[in-house]
């Protein structure tokens, strides 16, 4: 960003009063412009012990498999934000959600808030961002072509934790 949304003047960098870092401020109007992390929100589906995977059809991770995610909207919940990922990438509704990992990636800037569901049935339905969609047995998920260390961390506790028996939350 270069000029002020308030007064439109060029902005500087500086550490404005009773801050510890760099920002950008605008010196006529004192407005101060903060740069916050992306929050990610997705779901962990799951329908008799195979794991619901999507291969995505965007950058970054184009052709990689991951779990329905996306950036959260604002104006909605880490949890509708998750359920209308999950709708829009693989058409499942999913009732009934347990915050399951936290992953953050500082160097990005973003926090992942990733939720698992038990699906009712084995239906899906292909979005836009979406190559294919395909359930995995624990033993068969493609390791080797995951597009996220979140997700390849979220599978891995999952599967070292199923069945789910208590709501254990995985930070990283």
């Amino acid at each position: 960003m270069t000029y002020c949304l308030q007064c439109s003047h060029k902005l500087q960098l500086k550490i404005p009063d009773d801050d510890n870092r760099k920002r950008l401020v605008c010196p006529s109007c004192s407005y101060i412009h903060y740069e916050n992390p992306k929050i990610i929100v997705g779901v962990l589906p799951y329908y008799n012990n195979k794991i619901l995977l999507c291969q995505r059809s965007i950058d970054p991770g184009y052709g990689l498999w991951t779990i329905p995610s996306g950036f959260m909207e604002c104006n909605e919940s880490v949890e509708e934000g998750a359920k209308r990922e999950a709708f829009e990438e693989v058409g499942i509704t999913c009732s009934d959600l347990n915050l399951f990992v936290i992953y953050s990636i500082p160097s990005i800037s973003q926090v992942y808030m990733l939720f698992t569901s038990e699906l009712g049935s084995d239906q899906f339905a292909v979005g836009p961002e979406t190559l294919s969609a395909q359930f995995f047995l624990f033993n068969d998920l493609p390791w080797d072509d995951i597009a996220f260390s979140s997700v390849t961390f979220s599978l891995k506790n999952f599967i070292a934790n199923f069945p789910l028996t208590d709501s254990k939350v995985f930070i990283n």
